[in-house]
């Protein structure tokens, strides 16, 4: 008796979905497009934009899915696949400059005193939210991301540093007088 997709484990997924399978790739498709999607959103594309490349990710996932060995998970390789979609649609589209810092942008915590990651990541500076993302969300190394982005390493490794720096910052809780705790 065949094995129910749910439990069957992405690698086996993948090498089904390499040999044609449509159900078991839909599958992982269903199991991972949101991740995909949100990783995207983090690094500042807008819903319609996440959705529409998340989808491009998984058809190029799905074509090449020969290629996935299972030496990481799928989530990984296709978040990979995405980030450099999402990398080349805002360079095509000349909405990013590299070098140009905009304005801090301070996001104001809720009345928990409590904010969100997606809140947080929103008072980077694009280039910082987009290094941070490709580091911590799609799993890139530092010297991936300098070749994915065309900046120097060192560049790429400040705004990371800089981009956690003031995530860690944001992030702290704070007392009842607004003031920032500082834990640990």
């Amino acid at each position: 008796m065949a094995q129910a997709l749910v439990d069957r484990h992405d690698v086996e997924l993948a090498a089904s979905a390499a040999a044609g399978g449509r159900r078991e790739f839909g599958e992982l498709v269903r199991r991972h497009g949101s991740a995909v999607r949100g990783l995207l959103r983090r690094m500042g594309a807008q819903p319609a934009l996440a959705d529409d490349i998340a989808q491009d990710a998984f058809i190029q996932a799905f074509e090449r899915c020969a290629e996935f060995r299972g030496e990481g998970t799928f989530a990984a390789w296709v978040k990979r696949i995405a980030a450099r979609l999402y990398i080349k649609r805002v360079a095509k589209e000349a909405r990013y400059v590299a070098e140009v810092e905009t304005e801090e942008v301070i996001a104001a915590p809720d009345p928990g005193g409590l904010m969100d990651l997606d809140e947080a990541l929103k008072g980077l500076s694009e280039v910082e939210r987009l290094c941070v993302s490709l580091c911590h969300g799609a799993g890139m190394a530092h010297p991936e991301i300098a070749t994915a982005l065309n900046l120097p390493l060192g560049t790429v490794k400040s705004h990371v540093k800089r981009g956690l720096d003031k995530l860690r910052a944001r992030l702290q809780p704070a007392d009842s007088m607004g003031r920032t705790q500082h834990v640990g």
